[in-house]
C-alpha cells in the first residue's frame, strides 16, 4: 500500500482559494443566516478547511435592514457590555444595534459563532454588511450564493 498518496494537505496562506460571496438578507432568520456566514467566512464549506488558518471566503451581505427575527426578540433579547467600572453593565437590544447600523448588529451576532482566538478578528473582517442592494465590492466579480441551497 503506498501511504504517501494519503497525506493530508493543509492550507496555508498562499494555498487558500478565497472567493467573493454575496449573500441577500432579505426576509432570512437572523441567526440562521449568521450561522451560514459565519462558516462561509471560516471556510467549513471547502474541502481544504484548516482550522487555524483563514481559508474562508470574502462575504458581502446586502439588505441587511430587511432581516427578520421571530417573536419579541427585538425588543426582548438583550446583549450586555461592561464597561470595566463599577456600576458600568450597559445592556442594549437588537433594535438598538440596528439603528445604530446592520453591520453592528451582525458583527455582534456572527462574532459569537466564530472561535475565542486571534483568527476569529481576521475572519470578521473579511465579511462586509450593506443596508441596501448596493455594495462598493463590485471589481471583485462576486458571485450570488442563495443560503437557503447551502445545508
Amino acid at each position: 500500500m503506498n501511504t504517501l498518496s494519503y497525506r493530508t494537505i493543509s492550507a496555508n496562506a498562499q494555498t487558500a482559494t478565497k472567493e467573493w460571496i454575496v449573500v441577500d438578507a432579505e426576509g432570512q432568520q437572523l441567526g440562521r443566516l449568521c450561522s451560514k456566514v459565519a462558516k462561509l467566512l471560516r471556510g467549513k464549506y471547502k474541502p481544504n478547511f484548516t482550522p487555524h488558518v483563514d481559508c474562508g471566503d470574502n462575504v458581502i451581505i446586502i439588505n441587511a435592514d430587511k432581516i427578520r427575527l421571530s417573536g419579541n426578540k427585538w425588543e426582548g433579547r438583550e446583549y450586555i457590555r461592561f464597561t470595566g467600572y463599577p456600576g458600568g453593565q450597559r445592556f442594549y437590544t437588537p433594535r438598538d444595534l440596528q439603528q445604530k447600523g446592520s453591520t453592528y448588529l451582525f458583527r455582534k451576532v456572527v462574532k459569537g459563532m466564530l472561535p475565542k482566538n486571534k483568527l476569529s478578528d481576521r475572519l470578521l473582517n473579511n465579511m462586509y454588511v450593506y443596508d441596501g442592494p448596493e455594495h462598493k465590492h463590485e471589481a471583485q466579480k462576486p458571485r450570488l450564493v442563495d443560503l437557503n441551497e447551502i445545508m
